[in-house]
């Protein structure tokens, strides 16, 4: 099998491989305060998971809970500089059970604590 067909062989079948990563992308940031879950995300988009997995991971670069965590950690960054709420109430919102767990979680993926990103990023009206 030729390079070219390898690839459009696990990024899902061209066009289609793109359109099931655009909708498990919208899947999960409409359902990023949830658990995540392969089982309801494939079952909710007609796939079978391990074929989400790979054809996600093709076309994106990226695994389906890293993305999860993004999205996770991308509304969080917005609500520790736009709101008065604790940082475990900001964890609790996105859909984090602990707030170690949060904590651990923002700082893999954004490089600093969720306080950190509040001290450096807050506006002092």
């Amino acid at each position: 099998m030729t390079d070219a067909k390898l690839n459009r062989a696990t990024s899902g079948r061209g066009d289609a491989g793109k359109a099931l990563a655009e909708a498990a992308e919208a899947y999960i940031e409409a359902h990023s305060a949830e658990k995540f879950s392969l089982q309801a995300m494939s079952d909710a988009l007609f796939v079978n998971g391990s074929y989400l997995l790979r054809v996600f991971k093709a076309r994106t670069g990226r695994t389906l809970l890293w993305y999860h965590n993004h999205v996770r950690c991308e509304k969080a960054k917005t609500m520790l500089t736009d709101s008065e709420q604790s940082i475990s109430q900001v964890g609790e919102e996105v859909g984090f059970v602990s707030s170690a767990h949060f904590s651990h979680v923002f700082r893999k993926m954004v490089g600093c604590t969720p306080t950190e990103y509040r001290v450096a990023h807050r506006d002092d009206d």
